[in-house]
Protein backbone atom coordinates (compact mmCIF):
# COMPACT_ATOMS: atom_id res chain seq x y z
CA UNK A 1 0.00 0.00 0.00
CA UNK A 2 1.29 3.56 -0.29
CA UNK A 3 1.15 6.13 2.04
CA UNK A 4 -2.43 7.95 2.62
CA UNK A 5 -4.31 4.90 0.63
CA UNK A 6 -7.09 2.63 2.16
CA UNK A 7 -8.55 -1.21 2.24
CA UNK A 8 -11.55 -2.56 3.27
CA UNK A 9 -11.47 -5.17 6.54
CA UNK A 10 -13.90 -7.49 6.02
CA UNK A 11 -12.46 -9.97 8.90
CA UNK A 12 -14.11 -9.39 11.95
CA UNK A 13 -10.66 -10.41 14.17
CA UNK A 14 -7.50 -9.23 12.75
CA UNK A 15 -4.13 -9.98 13.92
CA UNK A 16 -1.11 -6.63 13.56
CA UNK A 17 2.00 -7.12 12.54
CA UNK A 18 4.32 -4.82 13.33
CA UNK A 19 7.87 -6.50 11.38
CA UNK A 20 11.48 -5.53 10.98
CA UNK A 21 14.58 -6.88 10.33
CA UNK A 22 16.91 -7.05 13.80
CA UNK A 23 20.88 -6.79 13.35
CA UNK A 24 23.70 -4.94 15.35
CA UNK A 25 22.92 -1.49 16.09
CA UNK A 26 19.33 -1.77 15.08
CA UNK A 27 17.16 -0.32 17.84
CA UNK A 28 14.60 -2.56 19.57
CA UNK A 29 10.59 -1.35 18.91
CA UNK A 30 7.18 -1.39 20.24
CA UNK A 31 3.74 -1.67 18.96
CA UNK A 32 0.81 0.20 20.38
CA UNK A 33 -2.99 0.98 19.98
CA UNK A 34 -4.80 4.11 20.96
CA UNK A 35 -8.59 3.98 20.73
CA UNK A 36 -9.95 7.17 19.76
CA UNK A 37 -12.95 9.60 20.15
CA UNK A 38 -12.71 13.04 18.02
CA UNK A 39 -8.99 12.40 17.50
CA UNK A 40 -8.47 11.49 21.23
CA UNK A 41 -8.72 8.98 24.28
CA UNK A 42 -11.22 9.13 26.55
CA UNK A 43 -8.63 8.16 28.81
CA UNK A 44 -5.62 6.27 29.49
CA UNK A 45 -7.15 3.24 29.57
CA UNK A 46 -7.73 3.55 25.87
CA UNK A 47 -3.85 2.71 25.41
CA UNK A 48 -2.66 -0.31 24.63
CA UNK A 49 1.06 -1.31 24.52
CA UNK A 50 3.54 -2.92 26.83
CA UNK A 51 2.96 -1.95 30.14
CA UNK A 52 -1.05 -1.83 29.60
CA UNK A 53 -1.10 -5.00 27.30
CA UNK A 54 -5.14 -5.09 27.26
CA UNK A 55 -7.87 -2.77 26.75
CA UNK A 56 -11.10 -3.23 29.35
CA UNK A 57 -13.39 -4.23 26.36
CA UNK A 58 -11.27 -7.09 25.38
CA UNK A 59 -11.40 -5.23 22.03
CA UNK A 60 -7.27 -4.76 21.63
CA UNK A 61 -4.52 -6.48 22.99
CA UNK A 62 -0.77 -6.62 23.12
CA UNK A 63 0.59 -9.88 22.76
CA UNK A 64 4.10 -9.69 22.23
CA UNK A 65 7.33 -10.05 20.07
CA UNK A 66 8.90 -13.05 18.33
CA UNK A 67 11.64 -13.67 16.35
CA UNK A 68 12.69 -16.02 13.34
CA UNK A 69 15.69 -16.00 11.25
CA UNK A 70 16.52 -12.25 12.29
CA UNK A 71 12.67 -11.08 11.43
CA UNK A 72 11.02 -9.65 14.11
CA UNK A 73 7.57 -8.70 14.78
CA UNK A 74 5.57 -6.95 17.75
CA UNK A 75 1.75 -8.25 17.24
CA UNK A 76 -1.81 -6.94 18.23
CA UNK A 77 -4.70 -8.26 18.18
CA UNK A 78 -7.83 -6.13 17.59
CA UNK A 79 -11.28 -8.00 17.58
CA UNK A 80 -13.21 -5.65 15.58
CA UNK A 81 -16.54 -6.74 16.45
CA UNK A 82 -15.97 -5.94 20.47
CA UNK A 83 -14.68 -2.61 19.37
CA UNK A 84 -16.90 0.03 21.43
CA UNK A 85 -19.52 2.13 19.31
CA UNK A 86 -18.37 5.27 20.31
CA UNK A 87 -14.85 4.38 19.33
CA UNK A 88 -13.73 6.50 15.67
CA UNK A 89 -10.34 4.91 15.50
CA UNK A 90 -7.69 2.30 16.84
CA UNK A 91 -4.40 4.04 15.72
CA UNK A 92 -1.68 1.52 15.07
CA UNK A 93 2.03 2.80 16.44
CA UNK A 94 5.65 1.84 16.92
CA UNK A 95 8.09 3.56 19.25
CA UNK A 96 12.23 2.74 19.04
CA UNK A 97 13.83 2.04 22.43
CA UNK A 98 17.95 2.91 21.95
CA UNK A 99 17.73 4.97 18.68
CA UNK A 100 15.74 6.21 15.58
CA UNK A 101 13.69 4.64 13.02
CA UNK A 102 16.20 5.59 10.75
CA UNK A 103 18.62 2.74 11.76
CA UNK A 104 15.43 -0.21 11.93
CA UNK A 105 15.31 -1.89 8.26
CA UNK A 106 12.73 -3.02 6.93
CA UNK A 107 9.85 -1.62 8.86
CA UNK A 108 6.38 -2.40 7.84
CA UNK A 109 2.84 -2.90 9.41
CA UNK A 110 0.39 -5.73 8.35
CA UNK A 111 -3.10 -6.63 8.76
CA UNK A 112 -4.28 -10.24 8.84
CA UNK A 113 -7.51 -12.31 8.82
CA UNK A 114 -7.22 -13.90 12.73
CA UNK A 115 -9.54 -16.60 11.84
CA UNK A 116 -7.81 -17.24 8.30
CA UNK A 117 -4.50 -16.25 8.68
CA UNK A 118 -5.01 -13.93 5.09
CA UNK A 119 -2.97 -10.75 4.49
CA UNK A 120 -5.49 -7.95 4.24
CA UNK A 121 -3.29 -4.90 4.38
CA UNK A 122 0.46 -4.32 4.13
CA UNK A 123 2.52 -0.84 4.54
CA UNK A 124 6.30 -0.87 4.25
CA UNK A 125 7.73 2.59 5.50
CA UNK A 126 10.86 3.54 3.83
CA UNK A 127 11.27 7.31 4.31
CA UNK A 128 12.02 7.30 8.50
CA UNK A 129 14.63 9.19 9.80
CA UNK A 130 15.06 10.78 13.13
CA UNK A 131 11.69 9.43 13.78
CA UNK A 132 11.82 7.60 17.56
CA UNK A 133 7.91 6.92 17.34
CA UNK A 134 5.65 6.08 14.26
CA UNK A 135 1.86 5.76 13.53
CA UNK A 136 2.19 3.49 10.96
CA UNK A 137 -1.58 2.99 10.39
CA UNK A 138 -4.84 3.23 11.60
CA UNK A 139 -8.37 0.87 11.80
CA UNK A 140 -11.44 3.38 11.46
CA UNK A 141 -14.92 3.13 10.75
CA UNK A 142 -16.78 4.21 7.56
CA UNK A 143 -20.28 4.14 7.05
CA UNK A 144 -20.76 1.36 9.17
CA UNK A 145 -17.72 -0.89 7.96
CA UNK A 146 -14.17 -1.47 8.94
CA UNK A 147 -11.13 -0.09 6.98
CA UNK A 148 -7.28 0.04 7.29
CA UNK A 149 -5.32 3.71 6.61
CA UNK A 150 -1.46 3.67 5.64
CA UNK A 151 -0.39 6.52 7.80
CA UNK A 152 3.51 6.71 8.08
CA UNK A 153 3.78 10.08 10.19
CA UNK A 154 6.48 9.76 12.53
CA UNK A 155 7.84 11.75 15.57
CA UNK A 156 11.02 12.80 17.50
CA UNK A 157 9.42 13.11 20.51
CA UNK A 158 9.40 8.86 21.26
CA UNK A 159 6.35 7.13 22.75
CA UNK A 160 5.73 9.81 25.15
CA UNK A 161 5.05 12.29 22.33
CA UNK A 162 2.81 10.18 20.41
CA UNK A 163 1.26 9.55 23.63
CA UNK A 164 0.66 13.04 24.46
CA UNK A 165 -0.48 14.02 21.02
CA UNK A 166 -3.48 11.69 22.04
CA UNK A 167 -4.36 13.02 25.16
CA UNK A 168 -2.45 10.38 27.48
CA UNK A 169 -1.17 11.77 30.75
CA UNK A 170 2.16 10.32 30.99
CA UNK A 171 4.15 9.58 34.32
CA UNK A 172 7.32 11.78 34.27
CA UNK A 173 9.91 11.80 36.89
CA UNK A 174 10.22 15.76 37.91
CA UNK A 175 12.53 17.40 40.75
CA UNK A 176 10.36 18.88 43.65
CA UNK A 177 10.46 22.35 43.99
CA UNK A 178 11.80 23.78 47.71
CA UNK A 179 8.38 24.10 49.30
CA UNK A 180 7.80 27.41 50.48
CA UNK A 181 7.83 28.48 54.16
CA UNK A 182 4.15 28.09 55.54
CA UNK A 183 2.38 31.46 56.32
CA UNK A 184 0.40 31.48 60.12
CA UNK A 185 -3.45 30.81 59.28
CA UNK A 186 -5.49 32.92 60.69
CA UNK A 187 -8.32 31.72 62.60
CA UNK A 188 -11.21 30.22 60.97
CA UNK A 189 -14.77 29.47 62.28
CA UNK A 190 -15.79 26.30 63.63
CA UNK A 191 -17.79 24.13 60.77
CA UNK A 192 -17.54 21.31 58.87
CA UNK A 193 -14.71 20.52 56.41
CA UNK A 194 -14.27 21.03 52.92
CA UNK A 195 -14.64 17.95 50.57
CA UNK A 196 -12.01 15.99 50.14
CA UNK A 197 -10.68 16.93 45.81
CA UNK A 198 -11.32 13.52 43.94
CA UNK A 199 -7.94 11.84 43.42
CA UNK A 200 -6.75 12.16 39.92
CA UNK A 201 -6.31 9.12 37.91
CA UNK A 202 -2.10 7.17 38.09
CA UNK A 203 -0.52 8.41 34.62
CA UNK A 204 0.38 5.97 32.29
CA UNK A 205 4.20 4.44 32.71
CA UNK A 206 6.12 4.42 29.85
CA UNK A 207 9.30 3.27 31.45
CA UNK A 208 10.67 -0.59 30.99
CA UNK A 209 13.59 -1.97 33.18
CA UNK A 210 16.26 -4.14 31.69
CA UNK A 211 18.40 -5.59 34.22
CA UNK A 212 21.98 -5.96 33.09
CA UNK A 213 25.24 -7.34 35.33
CA UNK A 214 26.23 -4.23 36.62
CA UNK A 215 22.47 -3.39 37.25
CA UNK A 216 21.00 -6.56 38.05
CA UNK A 217 18.13 -6.07 40.83
CA UNK A 218 14.94 -4.17 40.94
CA UNK A 219 12.08 -3.81 43.32
CA UNK A 220 8.87 -4.54 42.57
CA UNK A 221 7.03 -2.12 44.38
CA UNK A 222 8.95 0.67 43.34
CA UNK A 223 7.81 -0.07 40.12
CA UNK A 224 3.92 -0.51 40.97
CA UNK A 225 4.30 -3.98 40.51
CA UNK A 226 2.26 -4.83 44.14
CA UNK A 227 -0.71 -6.29 43.06
CA UNK A 228 -2.37 -9.21 40.47
CA UNK A 229 -0.33 -11.49 38.43
CA UNK A 230 2.69 -11.03 37.48
CA UNK A 231 3.39 -12.93 33.95
CA UNK A 232 7.41 -14.31 33.65
CA UNK A 233 7.94 -15.23 30.06
CA UNK A 234 11.02 -17.09 28.27
CA UNK A 235 11.46 -16.95 24.67
CA UNK A 236 14.48 -17.84 22.79
CA UNK A 237 15.53 -18.09 18.85
CA UNK A 238 18.48 -20.27 17.53
CA UNK A 239 21.75 -18.50 17.15
CA UNK A 240 22.80 -20.79 13.95
CA UNK A 241 22.27 -24.43 12.82
CA UNK A 242 23.80 -27.22 14.95
CA UNK A 243 25.48 -29.24 12.49
CA UNK A 244 23.02 -31.38 10.58
CA UNK A 245 20.58 -30.09 12.31
CA UNK A 246 17.74 -27.15 10.44
CA UNK A 247 16.39 -24.72 12.63
CA UNK A 248 13.74 -21.78 12.98
CA UNK A 249 13.27 -19.82 16.13
CA UNK A 250 12.20 -21.91 19.10
CA UNK A 251 12.51 -25.23 17.37
CA UNK A 252 15.57 -27.15 16.19
CA UNK A 253 14.97 -30.80 14.70
CA UNK A 254 17.31 -33.89 15.61
CA UNK A 255 16.30 -36.77 14.34
CA UNK A 256 12.77 -35.41 14.31
CA UNK A 257 12.93 -34.18 17.73
CA UNK A 258 11.58 -30.79 18.58
CA UNK A 259 13.75 -28.52 20.83
CA UNK A 260 11.62 -28.30 24.57
CA UNK A 261 12.79 -25.99 27.10
CA UNK A 262 10.71 -26.12 30.10
CA UNK A 263 10.31 -23.23 32.66
CA UNK A 264 10.63 -23.87 35.73
CA UNK A 265 10.40 -22.08 39.62
CA UNK A 266 11.78 -23.57 42.81
CA UNK A 267 9.91 -21.59 45.48
CA UNK A 268 9.84 -21.69 49.39
CA UNK A 269 6.89 -20.26 51.29
CA UNK A 270 7.31 -17.80 54.34
CA UNK A 271 5.54 -20.71 56.33
CA UNK A 272 8.77 -23.36 55.57
CA UNK A 273 6.89 -25.01 52.58
CA UNK A 274 9.35 -25.83 50.03
CA UNK A 275 8.22 -27.27 46.46
CA UNK A 276 8.46 -27.23 42.49
CA UNK A 277 6.25 -25.48 39.65
CA UNK A 278 7.12 -27.63 36.34
CA UNK A 279 5.64 -29.50 33.22
CA UNK A 280 7.73 -32.42 34.54
CA UNK A 281 5.34 -35.17 36.49
CA UNK A 282 2.56 -32.49 36.00
CA UNK A 283 3.40 -29.92 39.07
CA UNK A 284 1.66 -27.19 37.24
CA UNK A 285 0.92 -25.25 40.85
CA UNK A 286 -2.10 -22.44 41.85
CA UNK A 287 -2.52 -19.20 41.12
CA UNK A 288 -5.36 -18.80 43.75
CA UNK A 289 -3.55 -21.58 46.45
CA UNK A 290 -0.01 -22.22 47.78
CA UNK A 291 2.09 -21.87 46.22
CA UNK A 292 0.39 -19.19 44.41
CA UNK A 293 2.49 -19.92 41.16
CA UNK A 294 1.17 -21.45 37.98
CA UNK A 295 2.83 -23.16 34.68
CA UNK A 296 0.53 -21.60 32.10
CA UNK A 297 1.81 -24.75 30.13
CA UNK A 298 4.26 -26.74 28.37
CA UNK A 299 5.30 -24.37 24.72
CA UNK A 300 8.02 -25.68 22.12
CA UNK A 301 7.82 -22.67 19.74
CA UNK A 302 9.46 -20.16 22.09
CA UNK A 303 6.99 -16.92 21.20
CA UNK A 304 6.07 -14.46 23.47
CA UNK A 305 2.50 -14.94 23.06
CA UNK A 306 2.24 -18.77 23.19
CA UNK A 307 5.37 -19.51 24.74
CA UNK A 308 6.87 -20.62 28.46
CA UNK A 309 4.86 -18.46 30.52
CA UNK A 310 4.30 -18.49 34.85
CA UNK A 311 2.32 -16.36 36.86
CA UNK A 312 2.78 -15.39 39.80
CA UNK A 313 0.07 -14.36 42.01
CA UNK A 314 1.43 -10.87 43.50
CA UNK A 315 -1.83 -11.10 45.99
CA UNK A 316 0.02 -13.10 48.21
CA UNK A 317 3.56 -11.73 48.34
CA UNK A 318 3.33 -11.98 51.98
CA UNK A 319 3.49 -15.74 51.46
CA UNK A 320 6.93 -15.59 49.25
CA UNK A 321 10.15 -16.28 51.32
CA UNK A 322 11.86 -16.91 47.65
CA UNK A 323 11.51 -18.37 44.52
CA UNK A 324 13.97 -19.42 41.53
CA UNK A 325 12.80 -19.39 38.08
CA UNK A 326 14.91 -21.40 36.34
CA UNK A 327 15.08 -23.75 32.27
CA UNK A 328 16.12 -26.65 31.68
CA UNK A 329 16.33 -28.57 28.45
CA UNK A 330 14.37 -31.30 28.25
CA UNK A 331 15.29 -32.59 25.23
CA UNK A 332 16.19 -31.51 21.53
CA UNK A 333 19.58 -30.19 22.55
CA UNK A 334 23.04 -30.89 24.49
CA UNK A 335 23.38 -27.47 25.91
CA UNK A 336 22.26 -23.46 25.91
CA UNK A 337 24.98 -22.67 23.29
CA UNK A 338 23.40 -22.18 20.65
CA UNK A 339 20.25 -20.21 21.67
CA UNK A 340 19.57 -16.44 22.10
CA UNK A 341 16.86 -15.90 25.26
CA UNK A 342 15.07 -13.29 26.66
CA UNK A 343 13.51 -13.42 29.83
CA UNK A 344 10.56 -11.01 30.60
CA UNK A 345 8.64 -10.51 34.20
CA UNK A 346 5.24 -8.41 33.44
CA UNK A 347 3.44 -7.54 36.55
CA UNK A 348 0.20 -6.53 36.17
CA UNK A 349 0.49 -3.09 37.71
CA UNK A 350 4.32 -2.38 36.84
CA UNK A 351 6.87 -2.08 34.24
CA UNK A 352 7.75 -4.69 33.08
CA UNK A 353 11.13 -6.32 33.80
CA UNK A 354 13.58 -7.72 31.03
CA UNK A 355 16.61 -9.32 30.52
CA UNK A 356 18.67 -11.49 28.07
CA UNK A 357 21.22 -14.60 28.91
CA UNK A 358 24.76 -14.18 28.22
CA UNK A 359 26.57 -16.41 25.53
CA UNK A 360 26.63 -19.94 27.03
CA UNK A 361 30.33 -21.16 26.69
CA UNK A 362 29.75 -24.87 29.01
CA UNK A 363 27.68 -27.70 28.43
CA UNK A 364 25.02 -26.34 30.46
CA UNK A 365 21.10 -27.74 30.15
CA UNK A 366 19.93 -26.01 33.29
CA UNK A 367 20.01 -22.03 33.99
CA UNK A 368 18.77 -20.46 36.68
CA UNK A 369 17.21 -17.02 35.86
CA UNK A 370 16.15 -15.16 38.43
CA UNK A 371 16.10 -15.42 41.79
CA UNK A 372 12.64 -13.47 43.53
CA UNK A 373 13.42 -12.78 47.46
CA UNK A 374 10.90 -11.09 49.93
CA UNK A 375 11.89 -8.61 52.64
CA UNK A 376 8.93 -8.80 54.53
CA UNK A 377 6.91 -6.15 52.68
CA UNK A 378 8.50 -6.08 49.09
CA UNK A 379 9.94 -8.44 46.54
CA UNK A 380 12.96 -7.92 44.59
CA UNK A 381 13.67 -9.50 41.39
CA UNK A 382 17.91 -10.67 40.98
CA UNK A 383 18.77 -11.49 37.34
CA UNK A 384 20.53 -14.58 37.80
CA UNK A 385 21.56 -15.55 34.18
CA UNK A 386 23.57 -18.40 35.60
CA UNK A 387 24.69 -21.56 33.29
CA UNK A 388 25.07 -25.13 35.82
CA UNK A 389 26.84 -28.00 34.65
CA UNK A 390 24.92 -31.35 36.02
CA UNK A 391 27.15 -34.16 37.12
CA UNK A 392 26.99 -37.23 35.23
CA UNK A 393 23.53 -38.67 36.16
CA UNK A 394 22.53 -36.09 38.27
CA UNK A 395 19.37 -33.92 36.98
CA UNK A 396 19.02 -30.76 36.34
CA UNK A 397 16.45 -29.95 39.26
CA UNK A 398 18.70 -31.22 41.56
CA UNK A 399 21.87 -29.74 40.08
CA UNK A 400 20.12 -26.15 40.64
CA UNK A 401 18.88 -27.37 44.27
CA UNK A 402 22.11 -27.96 44.87
CA UNK A 403 23.99 -24.94 44.01
CA UNK A 404 20.94 -22.34 45.60
CA UNK A 405 20.40 -24.52 48.71
CA UNK A 406 17.26 -25.77 49.01
CA UNK A 407 17.23 -28.83 50.38
CA UNK A 408 14.77 -30.91 48.93
CA UNK A 409 14.62 -34.61 47.72
CA UNK A 410 14.03 -35.61 44.62
CA UNK A 411 12.76 -38.67 42.30
CA UNK A 412 12.72 -39.08 38.53
CA UNK A 413 9.49 -38.07 36.86
CA UNK A 414 8.11 -37.92 33.34
CA UNK A 415 5.69 -35.37 31.06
Amino acid sequence: MAKGSNVAVPAPAVRVELGWRSGPGVPDADASALLLVSGKVRSDADFVFYNQPAHASGAVRHDGKSTQDGAVTDTLSVDLARVEPDIERVVLAASADGGTFGRVPGLYIRVVDAAAGTELARFDSADATVETAFVLGELYRRQGAWKFRAVGQGYDSGLEGLATDYGISVDEPQQAAPAPAAPVAPAAPVGPPPAAAPLAPEPVRLSKITLTKSAPTVSLAKQGGTSGAMRVNLNWEMRKQFSGWGSKRGRATANHRDLDLDLCALFELADGRKGVVQALGNAFGSLHQPPYIHLDGDDRSGTVATGENLSINLDHKDAFRRILIFVTIYEGARSFADLHATVTLQPLNGAPIDFSLDECTVPSTVCALALITSDGGDLTVQREARYLVPDRGVSPQRTVDHVYGWGMNWTPGRK
